[in-house]
């Protein structure tokens, strides 16, 4: 926690030192002391320190000062810390102006120079207001600020950026926090420019993309080495366990990921079938440790989106970023997940974001206190999501087209759900369309082919997944519905002896192409669960080892 500020304003160099000297003497184990040298100056460092949330605690400046009075600076110093204590340093002719100020502008005390002793006539007083303020005092957040609107779709995209990499951050609704607008204001911004995002050292970025927030995050957008003997593509439950078993087998290993780490397992509120967590763990959590694992185990790691995969000298893999890097390497494991399907009903792209989400979006569960709030699907991350919900939310519905959730989610999610009040299973419907100006206010219900109208504060939606693998076409082969072939079900496939020309079978998680692998949700006939996904990963390796040896 840094230490609160005393801030002492004198444009008489003499006597803006006797003041640093005394204040320093008796406060500097507590407090740290800045000085300025007029009222302009005091103000600018005013504003840098609410940007940087540092507290503080006192301001004591001169009343004659050109360009800004002592008064007039006290003041304006009352909008950014309202609590921080305000002493005017005055002469005695200044007595009754220093009078009118403490009642007009609710000044905390003056002092009449000079003040010798300060034993006497300064630290007493001083003291007491210090005391004052400390027993009012709650430290501001020290970290990532965000502001921005509740029903932005950028506001959104930026926190869950931030929450997907577990990076702590306060977030403040512009039009509901009373603290959002001065800070907004003392970063130089207007509310046209929101979001705004200020780090821990007080930057501030406007409209931030992701790529700017990556950068400030200390997340590497290139490449560091030549060549790789594995690259990772999809920093999912696979992935992840893919470059923790590269690394520590000695393969130098590169991951790189377009959006967040953790994949659809990583937004997930709580896994409670993984192996190894009796009570549960959510997947920020259980993704937070296999990152840090595979890093320090000497995997690198890159914050890209891969954009095309080819073939270099018969053997080495190409990666294209979208930054128009490239990377060389000698195997890869594509471990790209897949992502959710989206609803194709009026309103939805319009509202996508602004009470609209696809997943579990965690960091909008806040925002649905005391409202209703609807899940479409049926499905275990439907299940987790609103048992999650239900802590918030006034009440839960679970939209699902059939009659029970028996065919699609775990036994034990279904006893849960049935077990908290606030979640009602509604079968038999479905979502026809969205409503509202700015953000979702209603939704159009069809129950049992009746039309309703209901009040919504959040849609989230789990509809089933597509695989992310359209980048890759005309690399490797697909099934009918974009997942990736390896293995035996490539050597079913009437295209395998056309791309495949080895002399030996691909290995099990082998593409057509020699030396890319496939595991997790991505792949044909994978099983949908994290441990199967950290099992294949895992298992890639294996195979790489393999190949390499070829």
């Amino acid at each position: 926690m840094k230490k609160p500020v005393l801030l002492a304003v004198d444009d008489d160099p003499q006597v803006l030192s006797a003041i640093d000297r005394d204040l320093r003497s008796e406060f500097r184990r507590d407090y740290r002391v800045i000085r300025a040298s007029s009222g302009a100056e005091a103000l600018e460092i005013i504003k840098e320190l609410n940007v940087r949330a540092e507290p503080l605690a006192l301001v004591l400046a001169d009343q004659r000062m050109p360009g800004m009075e002592g008064v007039e600076l006290l003041e304006k110093t009352r909008t950014l810390f309202p609590n921080a204590k305000r002493v005017l340093l005055t002469a005695y002719a200044d007595t009754e102006a220093a009078i009118r100020a403490i009642n007009q502008a609710q000044l905390d005390y003056y002092l009449l120079k000079p003040w010798d002793p300060p034993q006497q006539l300064l630290y007493p007083t001083l003291h007491d207001l210090l005391d004052a303020w400390q027993a009012t005092y709650r430290p501001r957040f020290q970290g990532v600020r965000v502001i921005g609107f509740q029903w932005s779709p950028l506001s959104h995209e930026v926190k869950d950026f931030l929450a997907g990499y577990m990076v702590p951050f306060e977030w403040l609704d512009v039009e509901t926090n009373p603290d959002a607008k001065a800070l907004l204001s003392s970063t130089g911004f207007e509310t046209t420019d929101l979001p705004v995002i200020i780090s821990e050292d007080g930057e501030a970025l406007a409209h931030p993309e992701r790529g700017a927030i990556a950068a400030k995050l200390g997340l590497a957008s290139h490449a560091s080495a030549d060549l790789y003997d594995v690259v990772v593509v999809g920093a999912g439950p696979s992935g992840l366990a893919a470059a923790v078993y590269g690394a520590s087998e000695g393969l130098k290993t590169l991951l790189i990921e377009r959006n967040l780490p953790g994949g659809q397992a990583g937004t997930s509120s709580r896994i409670e079938n993984y192996l190894g967590f009796p009570t549960g763990v959510s997947g920020s959590e259980l993704t937070h440790r296999a990152w840090s694992q595979a890093v320090r185990l000497g995997t690198e790691f890159l914050a890209q989106e891969v954009t095309n995969l080819c073939i270099q000298d018969g053997a080495y893999k190409v990666l294209t970023l979208a930054n128009g890097s490239e990377v060389r390497t000698k195997a890869v494991v594509l471990t790209l997940g897949v992502s959710y399907r989206t609803l194709d009903i009026p309103g939805i792209d319009r509202l996508s974001g602004a009470g609209v989400y696809y997943g579990a979006a965690r960091t909008e569960a806040r925002s649905c206190d005391k409202g209703d709030v609807y899940i479409v699907g049926g499905g275990n991350s439907a299940g987790q999501a609103a048992m999650y919900l239900a802590a918030y939310a006034r009440q839960v519905y679970i939209v699902i087209r059939g009659e029970t959730l028996a065919a699609s989610m775990s036994a034990y999610l279904i006893e849960q759900i049935s077990q908290t009040p606030n979640i009602e299973i509604m079968s038999f419907t479905e979502v026809k369309e969205v409503c509202g100006q700015d953000h979702l206010e209603e939704l159009v219900l069809s129950i049992k082919g009746q039309r309703e109208v209901r009040k919504a504060r959040a849609l989230f939606v789990f509809i089933g997944a597509k695989p992310s693998t359209e980048w890759l076409d005309g690399t490797v082969l697909f099934d009918k519905k974009g997942f990736l072939l390896t293995g035996r079900d490539l050597v079913m496939d009437p295209r395998y002896p056309t791309h495949w020309k080895r002399p030996r079978e691909p290995y099990l998680l082998e593409t057509c192409v020699p030396g890319v692998f496939a595991s997790g949700d991505g792949r044909a006939g994978a099983m949908a669960r994290v441990a199967s996904a950290v099992g294949e990963g895992s298992m890639a390796i294996k195979f790489v080892h393999q190949y390499l040896d070829e």
